[in-house]
């Protein structure tokens, strides 16, 4: 006997791959990531372009070469709060929902973000200054940990399976909006004169973020959580502890993440240490300097979709790898290339190492590195893997500059480091698994 009303025979409904299907809002959930993102990483970034030209001046007792280091040792704090962050927040990811813990992240940031601006410095209340700097950056890391794998989760259970690596690709184009949107909040800032610049100047890129963040806490707001979580919980499939599932059924996944997550040291080097490299060494302007990272940036927001969409159709490990050694193979061009008097090829250069080589991979990773993990645990083990990963990239700037990478032959070191770094996340990424024409459903699962 057949139900008319329904459509389906009597006793019987959609089966949980159609309900899900339908429970899909990929272009709203794409957005929704994209702007929390956007917002999240422009609070993040403006921390990286103080560092490099800003905190040496203000936070420390001298402005050598010892205070770039430390300055740049404070960005990379966040990196030790992330993983810590991971396992407490893709905890609650994978228990209560991607949904509820994104809008947490959204407001940790923008609390951390509005207090720096706020912070007193080196020569009001002496060491206290860089010591509140660093609980405030730890606060950053402790938000920055849960969004980026929250968001790429939700993005990806919410994308049609033939489309997940373009609809999660916007995750990170967000935040390379983000970065955009922080270097040019510094772009008038270094045009001031020093004692404005040294005084309110700085802050005020910090206090913006209070508007900003309002902003996207409403448009994010409105998203529903993925029907992936919604069908875990119907079946009573939530994990009661998704730290020991994730441990026991994926930590090579988890090893192997946080190999490939070592990549994003590249985006480091490129957005914070080649601005004091091209500002000490090269004698640019630091305007010049922000205007590379600005315009690496915006070509990035449109060939990362691009890259994106051709993982989806040959795979997400040929263009991570791509990605990675492509990134290694122009950096060192891109650095000499600061050091003679050539914009047009420092700019041309910018755009072909990160937009056209570390764009490839950064586009991919979200869907990548989620598509090892089942939907029990994919917040967690993507928490996890990329944020031990991301220590690397967070302490990257410190380790190159103490390494020489500020010197007049900087460029070598860095370039070195550049390239181990890719090598590395290539020859992990030749390990994994090819998933991009696996359902949804069946991702993770062995």
């Amino acid at each position: 006997m057949t139900n008319h009303s329904e459509g389906v025979p009597t006793g019987t409904g959609p089966s949980t791959t159609t309900v899900i299907a339908a429970q899909r809002t990929p272009v709203k959930a794409a957005v929704a990531s994209f702007m929390g993102s956007a917002v999240e990483y422009y609070d993040f970034f403006i921390f990286g372009s103080a560092a490099a030209l800003i905190f040496p001046h203000i936070f420390f007792p001298d402005t050598g070469t010892s205070a770039y280091i430390m300055s740049l040792a404070t960005f990379g704090f966040a990196y030790i709060a992330r993983p810590v962050g991971a396992v407490f927040l893709g905890h609650f990811g994978d228990r209560i929902g991607r949904r509820k813990v994104l809008m947490f992240t959204l407001l940790t940031m923008g609390f951390a973000t509005f207090l720096i601006g706020c912070l007193p410095t080196f020569s009001q209340v002496g060491w206290l200054a860089p010591i509140l700097l660093v609980f405030a950056r730890l606060l950053q890391g402790l938000s920055a940990a849960g969004e980026q794998a929250g968001a790429s989760s939700l993005t990806l259970e919410h994308a049609p399976d033939d489309r997940r690596s373009f609809f999660t690709s916007w995750t990170l184009t967000g935040t390379q909006g983000g970065q955009i949107l922080a270097a040019m909040a510094f772009i008038p800032v270094s045009a001031l004169p020093d004692d404005v610049k040294y005084s309110i100047g700085w802050r005020v890129p910090f206090w913006l973020s209070a508007v900003i963040v309002v902003v996207a806490f409403f448009i994010r707001r409105t998203l529903e959580e993925t029907p992936e979580f919604e069908a875990n919980k119907r079946k009573n499939e939530i994990a009661r502890l998704p730290l020991g599932v994730l441990l026991r059924d994926h930590w090579r996944d988890v090893l192997r993440v946080v190999l490939c997550a070592t990549i994003a040291a590249v985006s480091t080097v490129y957005g914070t240490l080649a601005i004091s490299y091209g500002k000490e060494v090269g004698g640019l302007s630091e305007t010049t300097a922000l205007w590379l990272v600005v315009v690496g940036n915006a070509v990035a927001l449109f060939t990362q979709p691009l890259f994106g969409m051709l993982a989806d159709r040959i795979g997400r490990k040929p263009v991570f790898i791509y990605g990675a050694l492509m990134a290694a193979a122009v950096m060192p061009f891109y650095l000499q290339s600061m050091q003679v008097d050539a914009p047009a090829l420092q700019f041309a250069l910018s755009i072909l190492v990160f937009s056209c080589g570390y764009a490839a991979a950064n586009a991919v990773w979200p869907s990548f590195y989620a598509e090892m993990f089942s939907s029990k645990v994919r917040f967690s083990g993507l928490a996890i893997g990329t944020q031990l990963g991301f220590l690397m990239a967070g302490f990257a700037p410190s380790i190159v500059t103490a390494l020489g990478g500020l010197g007049e032959d900087g460029w070598i070191p860095t370039s070195i480091f550049t390239a181990v770094i890719a090598v590395v996340a290539a020859t992990s990424a030749l390990t994994a698994r090819e998933t991009f024409r696996v359902p949804t459903r069946q991702l993770g699962l062995r």
